[in-house]
């Protein structure tokens, strides 16, 4: 998220590329993702990935599939993400 305070409990990332970097660093190092919570417009950041429908497209091609929750204020970045949610994952 760009602009959100990161809750407690969570890791917080501001930009696609970031976040692909901390999924990969998870993942070599053991860790376990319960959850992916993601906005879809990254304001200032989006020059570094991109909208955040980009780690979808990533998940997807990897066929990982980690649970996802939307907290987008953006109503059309939110039915594209959630669109690609239903048609990709389990």
């Amino acid at each position: 998220d760009d602009i959100r305070e990161v809750p407690k409990g969570y890791i917080g990332t501001k930009s696609v590329n970031e976040t692909i970097m901390l999924i990969e660093k998870i993942e070599n190092e053991g860790g376990k993702i319960g959850l992916l919570d993601l906005d879809h417009d990254l304001g200032d950041y989006a020059q570094d990935g991109g909208d955040a429908i980009k780690i979808l497209d990533y998940l997807v091609e990897r066929e990982t599939f980690y649970p996802i929750a939307i907290h987008t204020a953006n109503p059309v970045g939110r039915a594209n993400m959630e669109r690609m949610i239903r048609r990709f994952w389990p």
